[in-house]
């Protein structure tokens, strides 16, 4: 009786390897960018949840970024402008931040992301 051997040779389990460190080292430069964005909807529910009656649209980014420090997301990541106000068509206010992250990944190649969200406030806006 023959016996025969099953299993991975030592360069196919190189490739795997390799293939799973790339991704490794991908998900370890993209997991803190979106870890962050979630800081930045937690900080914006928060605001939309407290209310925002009477505030002008610099108090209300002066709290936002606020909460977003409680919350480690980081001063360079989004400024003051990227924060805006504005009414939907049912009247209602809404709070909406958009930002792109650059994130370098190796070499000359870095990933863009851009993250974009939009909560109702409760209360009205002074302008």
């Amino acid at each position: 009786m023959k016996a025969r051997q099953s299993g991975v040779t030592l360069v196919g389990f190189l490739v795997i390897l390799l293939v799973v460190g790339f991704f490794g080292y991908m998900a370890m430069k993209l997991v803190p960018a979106y870890t962050e964005y979630g800081g930045v909807v937690k900080a914006m529910n928060g605001i939309a949840s407290s209310g925002t009656s009477g505030k002008s649209l610099d108090e209300i980014r002066r709290e936002l970024l606020r909460q977003m420090d409680f919350q480690y997301v980081s001063d360079a990541t989004i400024k003051p402008t990227d924060i805006t106000i504005s009414r939907d068509s049912g009247g209602t206010n809404v709070l909406h931040v958009a930002y792109d992250k650059d994130v370098p990944f190796m070499y000359n190649i870095d990933f863009l992301l851009h993250f974009d969200k939009s909560v109702p406030l409760q209360g009205n806006v002074n302008e």
